[in-house]
């Protein structure tokens, strides 16, 4: 081999030594080495808060590191979304969010991020049914009497939610059209100060996920109504399915799912999926989440990366069908 050959080939070698350097660096670096920031865009009381301290719990377990959950309500979850998008891109911080997160582009003409461009999939971590609640002053023992009350008294029966546009609001939407009734909507920063005002007398229905309603239901300062889904609820037996009480057609499945910043490590990802993924499906995070009637939904980085784009085109169908706008 000539002198000129070995020389190029000796400077191929170092510029590919170069290059390679800064993953080899990474490679060799532990995660994490610092406490962790969980976002939740909520405000404390609700399922995002209660089950991102589970998660936190597990993780700081496992790794050694603080979770620190911080909720960050507001903007119907688009405050602390941005903060994230903001977030340096280094796995330290989180967010633990809805599908809201992808519906919110079909309800605001703009938003302050690209809910696909400026996030990178974690994982999914569980999904819920849907629960119809009321003020148990209220004249109504079924879903039936609560409908025939409601068109007796059009828009005069208040219904909170825990955005405006989340999905709690476009299942109040969607039981509304296919009720044919009209209420009238109060959007809260959560569900905690939704319970509250609920409970109270202030408003008279609210649509949440079991966790949130439970207890409350089993202590009587809530009634429920109605439950989404095929079958009922183990937790809630005596409560009946939309079908069941005569209203078919509620299809509506909130999940929940993990993102991180746009550019964050592809191996820091792939650590906090598996690592999610294996909480989620601990025995006793198994049994917590079906006393509070939710379900471990795990996905990879890839799935979840495809059923945010599916369900942003599936739910601005209906936001369209149903002329609903917002204007932040």
């Amino acid at each position: 081999m000539s002198r000129k050959k070995r020389t190029s080939r000796f400077l191929l070698l170092h510029l590919v030594l170069i290059l390679l350097l800064p993953f080899a660096a990474f490679s060799q670096t532990p995660y994490p080495t610092r406490p962790i920031r969980l976002i939740t865009p909520f405000a404390p009381g609700g399922s995002t808060t209660t089950v991102g301290r589970v998660i936190g719990q597990k993780l700081t377990e496992s790794w050694g590191q603080n979770v620190i959950v911080d909720n960050r309500p507001g903007g119907n979850m688009i405050i602390g979304t941005d903060a994230l998008a903001k977030a340096t891109p280094d796995g330290y911080t989180i967010l633990l969010t809805t599908n809201a997160h992808v519906i919110n582009p079909s309800l605001f003409s703009k938003l302050p991020y690209d809910p696909i461009k400026d996030f990178a999939p974690v994982g999914n971590v569980y999904i819920s049914e849907f629960v119809l609640v009321i003020n148990p002053a209220l004249p109504a023992n079924n879903l039936q009497e609560l409908i025939a009350l409601a068109k007796a008294k059009p828009g005069q029966l208040n219904y909170a939610t825990t955005g405006a546009g989340g999905s709690g609001h476009l299942a109040n939407e969607m039981f509304a059209m296919l009720a044919g009734i009209k209420t009238q909507h109060i959007p809260y920063k959560g569900a905690g100060p939704a319970m509250v005002d609920l409970i109270g007398g202030q408003i008279q229905m609210f649509i949440n996920n079991p966790l949130t309603v439970i207890g409350h239901i089993k202590s009587g300062r809530m009634r429920g109504i109605a439950v989404t889904g095929e079958v009922r609820l183990p937790t809630l037996p005596q409560v009946p399915t939309f079908s069941e009480a005569g209203l078919p057609g509620m299809d509506v499945k909130p999940w929940f799912c993990v993102v991180a910043p746009t550019g964050t490590p592809k191996p820091i990802i792939n650590k906090l999926s598996t690592e999610i993924a294996r909480i989620m499906a601990m025995p006793d995070v198994l049994d917590y989440l079906a006393k509070q009637g939710m379900m471990p939904f795990s996905s990879t980085p890839e799935q979840l990366a495809t059923l945010m784009k599916t369900d942003m085109a599936r739910w601005a169908k209906f936001i369209k069908a149903a002329n609903i706008r917002l204007d932040n």
